[in-house]
């Protein structure tokens, strides 16, 4: 290989590790979930990042602890809400999103999964494949809400069965 070619070659790679690193600069803010401890980079299709109307910005796992937070900030407003789009893992506007509710893929946090994609094809290619409905991001937040309880049992019985498993 030429030296010139080897040189754009490592400039094209050098450019592409940069710009993940900055694609991804909420989870090294924020690498583990406030709420549940989950490592966000892990979870970097479902994570999500609200920027409330004071500055603070907040980094969690999943739109079940995006609800959760939000009920611990009532009385903030948040300015906007990012989550990681399903396939390319970007964050993108949660509200601009294209919901998928349920289907055969489990959530994150939760048993109903919610999934964000940035392209309505993405979303109705996942439901051809993965059932579930489409679904727009308020949709997506009453589900966490109304799925809270049973979502909280279920992550409260599992933890309790790793508790049994390592005794």
């Amino acid at each position: 290989m030429k030296r010139s070619t080897l040189n754009l070659v490592l400039i094209a790679f050098i450019i592409a590790i940069a710009g993940t690193v900055h694609a991804h600069d909420d989870v090294q803010k924020s690498p583990s979930c406030l709420h549940c401890g989950m490592d966000r980079a892990t979870f970097a299709h479902s994570r999500m990042v609200v920027t409330y109307d004071d500055g603070t910005t907040v980094g969690t796992c999943s739109i079940h602890c995006l609800a959760i937070d939000l009920i611990m900030n009532m009385g903030k407003t948040p300015s906007s809400i990012e989550v990681g789009d399903f396939n390319s893992k970007e964050l993108i506007d949660a509200e601009k999103a294209f919901w998928v509710i349920g289907g055969k893929k489990p959530g994150v946090m939760s048993k109903q999964g919610k999934w964000a994609f940035a392209k309505k094809e993405d979303a109705e290619a996942f439901v051809k494949d993965n059932g579930g409905n489409m679904a727009t991001f308020d949709d997506a937040m009453k589900a966490s809400f109304e799925g809270m309880y049973a979502d909280v049992k279920m992550i409260r019985e599992k933890r309790q069965m790793k508790g049994h498993m390592h005794q």
